[in-house]
């Protein structure tokens, strides 16, 4: 018995490529708390090429604009050692691919992902006070020094006290679920 492959999945192959992407990446940021480069910069390059080749000079203008926003996205937070270099470039990577709208609504609906992972940790672990005076400490840091190199220095100094959040995790949850909620998979 022979069936057919429905036409409409080969349309999406990019949307689940990145999909895919990212569930590995996520993998190994729960693992590992890196998403390594071996995943991030083809993913970023191979999108270039791809918009490039199939939709010409307007197609890798696209790209490098969604690669733009990812990266303008999570920078601030990298800069003040509030996120590690691989959830940008993932997050990169899914704009090389998908470009800047759909990277600008990944992001949101990742960021609201993010809070509700991090309060379920902190939750689970039942140290609210604790995470409640970082949380301040941090915000109060933000808006006195807002010396990006002095404000990694601080983040730096205490990263052994916080519990730390596997960022490419709700980057994969956030932008699968922005994908699925927009039929972008089928």
């Amino acid at each position: 018995m022979h069936h057919d492959l429905d036409p409409t999945l080969f349309q999406h192959w990019p949307v689940w490529l990145v999909s895919i992407t990212l569930v590995i990446a996520a993998v190994i940021d729960g693992w590992k708390l890196k998403v390594p480069n071996w995943l991030t910069f083809p993913m970023i390059v191979s999108g270039w090429i791809y918009s490039g080749i199939f939709f010409g000079w307007e197609g890798l203008g696209w790209s490098l604009t969604g690669t733009a926003v990812g990266l303008g996205l999570l920078l601030p937070a990298y800069a003040i050692g509030g996120m590690g270099a691989g959830d940008v470039k993932l997050l990169a990577g899914v704009g090389a691919w998908m470009g800047g709208t759909t990277t600008f609504f990944a992001f949101c609906v990742s960021a609201i992902v993010g809070g509700i992972i991090a309060l379920a940790m902190i939750a689970v672990r039942r140290n609210w006070l604790h995470h409640g005076r970082q949380f301040l400490a941090i915000a109060t840091e933000i808006l006195v020094i807002r010396n990006p190199s002095e404000l990694a220095a601080i983040a730096a100094d205490r990263k052994s006290s916080m519990t730390l959040l596997p960022y490419g995790i709700p980057i994969a949850i956030g932008t699968i679920a922005y994908f699925a909620w927009n039929g972008m998979l089928l």
